[in-house]
Order: C-alpha cells, then structure tokens, then sequence
C-alpha cells in the first residue's frame, strides 16, 4: 500500500512539473525526455535554437548527468572549447527495470527543479 502511494505522489508531483512548464514555456512536454531535452538546453547554456540530431542526443545525455550528479552519481569533469560539458561516472548506477530507471530519473528531475529553481514540487 505505501509502495502505490509513493507511486501516486511521484506521479502527482510529475503532472504538477509539466503544468508548471507548461505555463512557463507555453508548451507542455510530452514525457520525461522532453522535459530532459529541456533541462539539457537550460544547461548548455545557448538559448532555445535549432539542434541537429546528434546535438539532440548530447542535449539529453547533458540532462541525465545533470540531474543523477544531484544524487552523486556523476559530477561534471570540464567543459569543452566549444562549450559542451563533460560528466564522470562517480558510482555505477543501479541495476534497474526500465520502470524503475523512469521512477529514479523523474525523481532526480524532480530534485532538479527543486535545488536548481527552488520551485517546491508537492
């Protein structure tokens, strides 16, 4: 029962983030790698402009580095010439299902918003 609650809360908490995005950028993101892709353009640093394919994958891998390093395990190695950050794996994540990698990263996006913007997410 408290495993389903906790469940419900993170989901609870996840909606209320994509309404607040929503009313920020005037588009709600779609899933959790759209809200990724936006924390990887907030981290970048350049401003919303258009982003080839590869640069889109760099973008999300930015994100992911960025949100897990909130929970020690990456934390950012150097920036390159061109402005790019680069991340060292501090600890191995854990080995989980898919569902569980989703509930770690919404939580690590969750934390994110929080310490980042101090936007309170209840």
């Amino acid at each position: 029962m408290i495993r389903v609650k906790k469940e419900h809360d993170l989901e609870k908490r996840w909606s209320k983030l994509l309404l607040g995005l929503e009313e920020t950028i005037g588009k709600r993101p779609k899933d959790l790698n759209g809200v990724l892709f936006l924390i990887g353009v907030q981290e970048l640093g350049r401003g919303n402009r258009t982003f080839t394919k590869e640069e889109k994958q760099d973008l999300m891998h930015i994100a992911i580095c960025k949100v897990l390093s909130l929970n020690g395990y990456y934390s950012l190695d150097f920036i390159d010439q061109e402005g790019w950050p680069h991340w060292k794996l501090e600890k191995e994540l854990p080995h989980f299902d898919i569902l569980e990698q989703e509930k770690l990263l919404k939580l690590s996006v969750l934390t994110y918003f929080e310490e980042e913007f101090g936007i309170e997410i209840l």
